[in-house]
């Protein structure tokens, strides 16, 4: 280990005094902690370019002063005993002659926070688009990643494409022909950190200060603020019980942001005529359309509608898929499918942002889509999220028969429209988090969505995500839901 010591021969300091002084202004300010292993006297001689003496008195006097202790014969190490002010501390000491002005900022973004918000505390939480962890193919991908790993060659030590790894690029390719009908090939996808990042990357190619952008009302908030964040004009697009209203699009808009496979956060399908018209109006208007296909692995009633990109006839679609909610958040694996004016743009924007994604695990991702692991995982995920699916609305029949249910088509969430006479979505909200339940009002921050709505239509509308809560789980919880609805306030406790 180096230190990033300087010692200047012309001071009039001795040399050994001069790293004495550094070497405490480390310890004392805690930017070396307590047991920090100090470099060999030898070695930290040989880096300075002095004689080892010097630095062995440089120590001598650290260890007079309690600061540091020798044990022999492992080394110097900073003593467990002292002292320090603190890193942030010393941080703070801002020198008053510093600059009059700084450079005005410029980002406009507002906080985005997709973690749960009770950090699990509760013990039953119907939190949305979160995966059961414990189907993650956890063997299976230990398995993958060693066979990556055996192989590496200089792969972990190259930097990759921007535009993702083409064993991936491949696979995904193939994967969307089968399940989306989307004819596309390697060289139009670009491997993205999850839909967010594509998301911002589209953003960077199109959204100028004051650019139309038209949104779903309500929609995703993360999207809605990376559009805001480039400082473009939100044009809110109201919905009705197929979605996107097709007939309230704007004149022109340089981007249409649409879920059109499951709406989020109100969870219907856009069927085929809207579909057909958005496609119309995108062609008319000259606008491109980014279609957010984020949970569109998980379709229960027949088969899915193909992908708006499938009908593609202009260029005008991006498509934007994730890894996130069939294998795993953490992961940080999504993927663009673009036009191919956009291809080389998007490539270019990718290097200038982080060059590129990470091998082992876009590697390990190819093989298992490309030998048929992720096409099992996925039939078996379909199947347990639907009897989940249908479970809740079982119960919630049971339980809360005057509740209206929708979107249980598809998706990881239901979505809970409350009588007009009763609590509204917040108040249910407040009182089943009291009783240690998630669930989450459309009104509330924790929905994660933007809504220009000014009509209180969505008040009494809740979200409910299932895939991460099993029959059990969902059961217990819809029961200690109604008592705790019937009681009208909070327990003294909440049971662990």
């Amino acid at each position: 280990m180096q230190l990033p010591l300087v010692v200047r021969k012309t001071a009039k300091r001795s040399l050994q005094e001069q790293i004495a002084d550094q070497i405490r202004d480390l310890i004392v300010d805690g930017r070396l902690a307590p047991g920090f292993k100090l470099p060999a006297s030898r070695e930290l001689a040989r880096d300075l370019g002095l004689s080892r003496n010097t630095v062995v008195a440089a120590f001598g006097r650290l260890a007079a002063e309690g600061l540091v202790e020798s044990r022999e014969p492992t080394g110097t190490f900073v003593a467990h005993a002292v002292p320090a002010e603190g890193p942030m501390h010393n941080a703070c000491k801002l020198r008053p002659d510093g600059p009059k002005t700084k450079a005005r900022l410029q980002f406009r973004g507002k906080s985005h926070v997709v973690v749960a918000p009770h950090g699990g505390q509760l013990q039953f939480d119907f939190w949305v688009g979160r995966p059961d962890a414990r189907f993650f193919p956890l063997r299976i991908w230990r398995d993958l990643l060693c066979r990556m790993l055996r192989n590496a060659s200089t792969s972990l030590s190259n930097y990759g494409d921007p535009q993702g790894l083409l064993a991936l690029r491949e696979a995904i390719a193939a994967h969307v022909g089968s399940t989306r009908a989307i004819a596309t090939s390697a060289d139009r996808i670009v491997i993205t950190n999850g839909i967010q990042e594509g998301l911002n990357l589209l953003a960077t190619l199109l959204i100028a200060p004051g650019v139309k952008v038209a949104v779903e009302n309500p929609c995703y908030r993360g999207a809605a603020q990376v559009f805001e964040s480039c400082g473009a004009s939100l044009q809110p697009i109201a919905l009705d019980a197929s979605g996107l209203n097709t007939a309230r699009l704007p004149r022109s808009a340089a981007l249409v942001y649409v879920t059109p496979s499951h709406q989020y956060p109100l969870g219907m399908t856009l069927p085929l005529t809207r579909r057909e018209q958005l496609l119309a109006w995108a062609s008319k208007s000259g606008c491109y359309i980014a279609e957010d296909d984020y949970d569109n692995d998980f379709f229960y009633d027949g088969t899915p509608l193909p992908a708006l990109k499938s009908m593609d006839q202009h260029g005008q679609v991006v498509y934007l898929g994730t890894f996130s909610k069939s294998l795993g958040a953490g992961l940080r694996i999504g993927y663009m499918v673009l036009p191919p004016e956009l291809c080389e743009p998007a490539r270019n924007a990718k290097a200038l942002l982080n060059n590129c994604q990470p091998w082992l695990e876009q590697a390990a991702l190819a093989t298992f889509i490309s030998e048929g692991g992720y096409a099992a995982h996925l039939r078996r995920l379909r199947q347990l999220y639907a009897a989940r699916c249908q479970h809740l609305r079982a119960g919630l029949a049971y339980f809360f028969p005057d509740w209206q249910v929708d979107g249980a088509g598809s998706g990881m969430h239901l979505v809970v429209r409350l009588p007009d006479d009763g609590p509204n979505g917040h108040m249910v909200e407040t009182m089943a988090q009291a009783h240690g339940i998630g669930v989450y009002a459309v009104k509330s921050g924790n929905a994660r969505l933007w809504n220009q709505q000014t009509q209180d239509a969505l008040q009494h509308t809740l979200l409910l995500g299932y895939a991460s809560l099993n029959e059990a789980q969902i059961s217990s919880a819809l029961l200690r839901l109604r008592r705790a609805l019937r009681t009208g306030r909070a327990p003294a406790a909440v049971p662990a």
